[in-house]
């Protein structure tokens, strides 16, 4: 399709209104979420779990997610963006519903199970955008879907904390849908079996095809920029507390105010992007490199006015490095496979997400600053693979990868 005819489909306002109903499903995803996961220690802890239970149980999440994302993206790209996202959002709608009804620990491991496995609607919706609208516009797009779902991230726990106040399970049962019925929605089982099989060679395909890719430069860089965040953020209010003596109520103002930026800052990647003539490596270039010295900054920081200065800056860098991560994914990957190429990339956040607590508890024996200079060193290592790969990449002749 040339660029004309994509300009044609990109202003037709029914593709408009779509565009604007996958912001508001964003919005509401991660409001939803972010409602929930700064109440899951207090509803755990109120079922008699022990600390250590408690940890094991949020690492069951992140071992279904670092194994589902891949295969959930390449299935989205064999059954349809539209009935994926639908059941990805049903499926998670069903955990947290029995998250909520839960009463015992064995109940509320199995309410995780769906959730870590089917928890990629995100993904699917920015798979789906990639879809929708044409290359050079992709970058705006994005850009404005992480800014709204950053909203809903921000106003979430505010909200959650007020619904704590009535009893868990009451609030959950507000939420409660009737389930589906399976004799109907299943008419021919031969059929059905039929197509669940060839659906799943097509998503084996995929996934292979990812893993044989040539994009492995993408993820490291990806996986170090996200190790490197989850660092600065892992300790903050207690390092704030012993370098400056700052309350923990001060810095949750500090983290919000900081999320509010960064949720602000998905405006800014269009116009960055034209600015940089849509070249994502250079882009992803200098925010990398932005990101590192504001972290190492914030890590050596004499005074508060440091730590500020450094958070309000951070979250800018770090949401224009997150699009421009995922575009170049889709870029050097093709349009084909972005489902499985964006499942891929959460799977190597989720595996960030099992490195960075080890990391942390090492770092901190060094004192409360060695996380986030470790988040800096992370962020340099990155900023090197790119200053050897970008001119590997411009010498193949763009950004094209194997095909998916």
């Amino acid at each position: 399709m040339n660029a004309s005819k994509c300009s044609e489909i990109q202003k037709s306002p029914r593709q408009t209104r779509f565009i604007k109903c996958m912001y508001v499903v964003g919005f509401l995803d991660l409001f939803g979420v972010s409602m929930i996961i700064p109440l899951l220690s207090h509803h755990v802890k109120s079922l008699g779990a022990s600390p250590t239970v408690a940890g094991a149980i949020g690492s069951l999440y992140g071992v279904l997610q670092l194994f589902s994302s891949t295969v959930v993206g390449s299935w989205s790209d064999v059954v349809g963006r539209q009935y994926s996202l639908i059941t990805c959002l049903l499926l998670s709608s069903f955990g947290y519903t029995l998250l909520g009804l839960s009463n015992c620990i064995t109940v509320f491991v199995l309410a995780r199970i769906p959730v870590g496995l089917f928890k990629h609607s995100l993904s699917i919706c920015r798979a789906l955008l990639s879809d929708l609208v044409p290359e050079e516009e992709r970058p705006l797009v994005m850009g404005h879907f992480n800014a709204f779902s950053g909203a809903g991230f921000i106003l979430g726990p505010a909200v959650g904390g007020l619904v704590w106040k009535l009893p868990w399970n009451e609030t959950s049962t507000t939420c409660k849908s009737q389930p589906p019925n399976g004799a109907k929605a299943v008419q021919k089982d031969m059929s059905v079996l039929r197509s669940a099989r060839r659906q799943l060679s097509q998503v084996l395909l995929q996934v292979r095809a990812v893993a044989s890719s040539d994009m492995w430069d993408v993820f490291l860089v990806r996986l170090l920029m996200s190790v490197a965040i989850m660092l600065y953020y892992s300790n903050f209010s207690l390092a704030l507390e012993e370098r400056f003596d700052l309350r923990p109520k001060a810095a949750g103002y500090l983290i919000s105010y900081s999320s509010a930026l960064g949720a602000l800052a998905g405006v800014l990647v269009g116009p960055a992007s034209r600015l940089y003539g849509s070249d994502m490596a250079a882009l992803l270039l200098h925010s990398s490199a932005m990101t590192g010295t504001l972290v190492f900054l914030h890590a050596a920081a004499p005074g508060m006015g440091q730590v500020v200065l450094a958070s309000t800056f951070l979250s800018v860098s770090t949401t224009v490095g997150r699009t421009c991560a995922t575009e170049l994914e889709l870029q050097r990957g093709g349009a084909a496979g972005g489902g499985a190429l964006i499942g891929a990339g959460q799977s190597v956040i989720a595996v960030g997400r099992v490195l960075a607590p080890l990391f942390s508890g090492l770092a901190q024996e060094a004192g409360p600053s060695g996380p986030p200079a470790l988040g800096a060193v992370l962020a340099l290592a990155a900023v090197l693979v790119l200053l050897v790969r970008i001119p590997h990449w411009k010498r193949n002749g763009g950004t094209k990868s194997h095909q998916l």
